[in-house]
């Protein structure tokens, strides 16, 4: 009866947030939230307006293995005579290859390997969207990376935010290559859910949603399910050889426009499909109510990039982290994680 009550609350909850943010969080806390900067038209983490490229990038082609398709993608390949890490960067929703990536300044810096891919462009056709064309881009160019630099092949990095932290959720579960680490910021992981959420808040995703899974005025629930790494089958060998780590800044769904409920539901369902006994090492409906709540924690943890954590969990190679922030990526922190 309590377990259901608290299901309730956290269901109750969940529309107030989406509904009227600011019964959640108090009229002043709101008007900060609603004045911020990142509240405008074009979210940074999917603003693709920028796409000047610097010339240390080459802007190459690579054939589809699946269907011969010519997918672009910005490269660049170390200078170095040593084999060097390479970083798979994706785009975000609405971006595509040629979308401005604010990890290539330091790519240049520490002269890594990188690689830009367009994996079907833009989430608003059924070619794109973790499609099995869209996954196979991916593979594509890292094999293409590998092929074409000096690349250190047991330091293989995927990282994406938004629309590219989805796209690195699918990437880990469906991606055949050998990767040692997963960065997925601010992902979606269920497009059902997504679709909802953004049917109430108005907002450019629903109809791309709708677009990306063959679909009418109605959601083509079960394509949406299969594009949605939250159904994918999960990869249980994996995570003994690769990490994945996902991140949320806890505003997110109030200044953002993806709820924290989506990396948290695929935390808890990789530690399901893990066959994970420990309550202890989940997130449990109690915690997340508190989240969205944004009450902070009673211990201090750590913080990340100078940033406080919400909620912090592990279970060996994977790990969440819920912390102080909106819908993004904190870059710099990022790209030395990977590099651990």
């Amino acid at each position: 009866m309590v377990n259901r009550y608290i299901k309730y609350l956290y269901i109750t909850l969940k529309l107030l947030i989406i509904l009227a943010p600011e019964i959640c969080l108090g009229q002043s806390q709101f008007d900060t939230l609603k004045n911020h900067k990142s509240e405008e038209k074009i979210k940074k983490f999917d603003d693709t307006r920028e796409n000047k490229w610097s010339g240390d990038f080459k802007l190459v082609e690579i054939p589809s293995s699946v269907d011969g398709y010519a997918q672009r993608a910005y490269f660049y390949k170390t200078a170095s005579k040593s084999s060097k890490p390479l970083i798979v960067s994706l785009h975000t929703w609405s971006g595509d290859y040629q979308q401005v990536d604010d990890l290539t300044p330091m790519i240049l810096q520490k002269d890594l390997n990188y690689i830009h891919p367009d994996f079907r462009g833009s989430n608003n056709t059924v070619n794109a969207c973790a499609s099995e064309l869209a996954i196979s881009d991916i593979e594509d160019s890292i094999s293409y990376a590998i092929q074409n630099s000096n690349v250190d092949t047991t330091e293989i990095y995927v990282i994406g935010v938004s629309g590219g932290g989805y796209a690195t959720l699918a990437s880990f579960m469906k991606l055949k290559h050998k990767v040692k680490k997963f960065a997925a910021w601010a992902p979606i992981s269920d497009l059902i859910a997504w679709h909802r959420e953004s049917t109430v808040r108005r907002n450019k995703y629903r109809k791309d949603i709708l677009d990306c899974t063959n679909s009418g005025n109605e959601l083509n629930v079960d394509l949406a399910k299969r594009k949605s790494p939250l159904f994918m089958k999960t990869p249980t060998t994996r995570l003994t050889s690769a990490s994945l780590s996902i991140y949320a800044g806890v505003y997110d769904g109030f200044r953002g426009s993806v709820p924290i409920t989506h990396s948290i539901n695929f935390y808890n369902k990789i530690l399901k499909d893990l066959s994970v006994s420990d309550s202890t090492k989940y997130v449990s409906d109690t915690e997340a109510l508190k989240l969205l709540q944004h009450i902070s924690p009673s211990v201090r943890l750590d913080s990340i990039g100078g940033r406080k954590v919400y909620l912090k969990r592990e279970y060996g190679n994977l790990s969440l982290n819920i912390f102080e922030g909106n819908h993004e990526m904190l870059t710099e922190f990022a790209l030395n994680k990977l590099l651990e």
